[in-house]
């Protein structure tokens, strides 16, 4: 099949309108099978699926860095590129190899060519429509592209036909900000909501249903990023009741990392969590990952992940790892209260001061390790001792993953407990959630809105609430006791709140901003190193209207007692919002 290669001019704005000439580089492949008036048998619909995908791998990448270096739970070393720092310090210049819009707009344009060219009507011998899988997942392909690239960029130029030649790249077209790029798309993905993804089967010993984006979760990103609440929480729990199927579950789980029951020295414990979430990419009723891009296995071919570089002291970094955890995670990490059941039921605490970051919450210790001198064999033989080696759990595969489930309840919470609903959400950290739980600690405080809250069928058969000492098969927990031991009964954490507010209004929304507090609590120590950081800072602080909720807390990033030096270092005045997106070209960003 022939590819097209799209000519280039300069970029010029007028009146809030850009061209896209300058979007793609003259001699790259940007659209596939353009020979073609329209795609209408099966080998368009693999290999044109395949190849919108071949262009998301290159934006794989940087979707974990941008998200990561900005915000609070990263650091970086002295083994770092300069691009990679200039990411971490906001100062993102046009050459920096992570400031590349053309590769989004790569990404669309495929998308746009798909969704224009393919023949929706078209069926096979059985009457099944041959395309609408396909369709529905290019369509969520793009939407989520389109979010990615606005997040990071603040006001684009929106193009949703596919650009051809050169008098179509160098027409005018709109710049959408979030609100109108979230709009659009919770429109046009809606009506697809319930086609299932295309399954190729196994792909590299991986399978193929990873590769989609669960068009329910996505809508209910849209929606949290435009503010529409209510919309966004029934959205995630839509993907949560029907992601194994009509009237199924998909239960938090009890995978966490705990101390052993009767260890009275603080010696052993037991992980199930990165085993479930990390190391495994299979499609089971229960896994944890939901979506990734994948990668390339190859250095030397294709689009190769360097995350497992960039994170992981390797033989093929010559044991030089470019990120660590920041002095942020560390002390939030140790500052929570890990809540200690044994046999017996007698409840406690673990002790400050336990060794290799096992202080608080255990997630941390897991996720990253890191070790001096440590003796390693090379591939021929030899071998040497690391002064400083490190280990991300998160980044052991050549996939990027992208959306796991605990991102789902801990979004589905954010977005109740901002639709008004700051006790439903709490219940998510503190206990897990079923149908008893909503109708004892839920309802009595919000009876008027008991109609809307009933949606939210939790079956108190199939989501089991994990109890201590029970007997019983548990298949659901709070998520804070993912890290923190048994959060049911920690009687440090509890829901905020201030019974000295007699006005009901005003002791609602001091619950919302403390209970909101908690979950981006509970999102760092979840998603440290992941990439949604950054992102979810910037989310809490516009919707506060607050930048110094970003502000402050990257500049703790080393630390409060250090918070000068960061601010030394990175120069940009970040209670300025637009100081937060990039800029490109003197045209695509914020600021101009």
């Amino acid at each position: 099949m022939k590819k097209l290669s799209i000519l280039i001019c300069a970029i010029c704005a007028v009146c809030g309108f850009v061209s896209c000439s300058d979007f793609l580089d003259q001699e790259s492949d940007q659209v596939i099978y353009a020979d073609k008036d329209h795609l209408n048998n099966a080998t368009d619909t693999l290999w044109s699926v395949a190849g919108i995908m071949n262009k998301m791998q290159v934006i794989a990448d940087r979707t974990i860095l941008l998200g990561e270096m900005r915000g609070d739970l990263s650091d970086i070393t002295e083994f770092t590129s300069a691009d990679l720092r200039d990411v971490a310090f906001f100062n993102i210049s046009d050459e920096n190899m992570y400031n590349a819009p053309r590769d989004y707009y790569a990404v669309i344009n495929n998308c746009n060519y798909y969704l224009a060219k393919c023949d929706t009507a078209l069926r096979n011998n059985r009457n099944e429509l041959v395309f609408e899988r396909e369709y529905a997942a290019v369509k969520a392909f793009r939407a989520w592209t389109y979010l990615q690239l606005v997040l990071n960029y603040g006001s684009v130029p929106f193009v949703t036909e596919p650009i051809l030649s050169k008098a179509e790249s160098e027409m005018d077209y709109p710049k959408y900000g979030i609100k109108e790029v979230c709009q659009y798309f919770i429109n046009d993905i809606a009506p697809y909501a319930d086609v299932e993804t295309p399954n190729y089967g196994e792909i590299r010993s991986t399978n193929s249903k990873l590769f989609y984006f669960p068009i329910y979760v996505l809508l209910g990103d849209l929606n949290l990023w435009a503010g529409n609440y209510k919309e966004a929480a029934l959205n995630y729990y839509k993907y949560i009741s029907t992601r194994n199927g009509t009237n199924s579950s998909y239960p938090f789980g009890t995978n966490s990392i705990r101390w052993a029951r009767d260890d009275a020295h603080w010696m052993s414990w037991s992980d199930s969590w990165s085993l479930n979430n990390f190391s495994t990419e299979s499609v089971s009723p229960n896994s944890g990952l939901i979506t990734m891009i994948p990668g390339d296995s190859i250095p030397s071919e294709g689009n190769y992940s360097e995350l497992r570089n960039l994170f992981n002291c390797n033989v093929n970094n010559e044991y030089k790892s470019s990120i660590v955890p920041s002095q942020s995670i560390i002390q939030l990490s140790a500052a929570q209260k890990y809540c200690h059941v044994n046999s017996q039921g007698s409840v406690s605490y673990a002790p400050d001061g336990l060794s290799d970051y096992q202080t608080g919450d255990l997630r941390l210790s897991r996720a990253w390790t890191s070790e001096e001198n440590v003796l390693v064999h090379d591939v021929g033989g030899s071998s040497k001792r690391i002064k400083n080696y490190s280990v991300f759990d998160k980044y052991s595969s050549r996939n990027v993953h992208i959306y796991r489930r605990a991102m789902v309840y801990l979004r589905l919470a954010e977005a109740l407990n901002r639709a008004g609903y700051p006790r439903f959400a709490f219940e998510f950290l503190k206990n897990g959630v079923n149908n008893q739980v909503i109708a004892e600690r839920v309802i009595p405080y919000y009876r008027a809105d008991s109609v809307w809250i009933s949606q939210f069928d939790f079956p108190n058969i199939q989501y089991v609430i994990e109890e201590p000492l029970g007997s019983t098969s548990p298949t659901t927990m709070g998520i804070h006791s993912v890290g923190s031991g048994y959060s049911s009964v920690n009687e440090y954490y509890v829901m905020p709140d201030d019974t000295l507010l007699t006005d009901e209004s005003a002791r609602l929304q001091y619950q919302i901003a403390k209970v909101e507090d908690l979950i981006v609590d509970e999102e760092a120590l979840e998603f440290a190193f992941e990439g949604y950081r950054f992102y979810d800072l910037m989310r809490v602080a516009l919707r506060r209207n607050d930048p110094s909720y970003l502000a402050n807390r990257v500049y703790n990033r080393r630390g409060a007692e250090n918070a000068g030096t960061m601010r030394s270092l990175i120069q940009a005045d970040l209670n300025d919002t637009r100081t937060w997106y990039l800029n490109w070209g003197g045209k695509i960003g914020l600021g101009y």
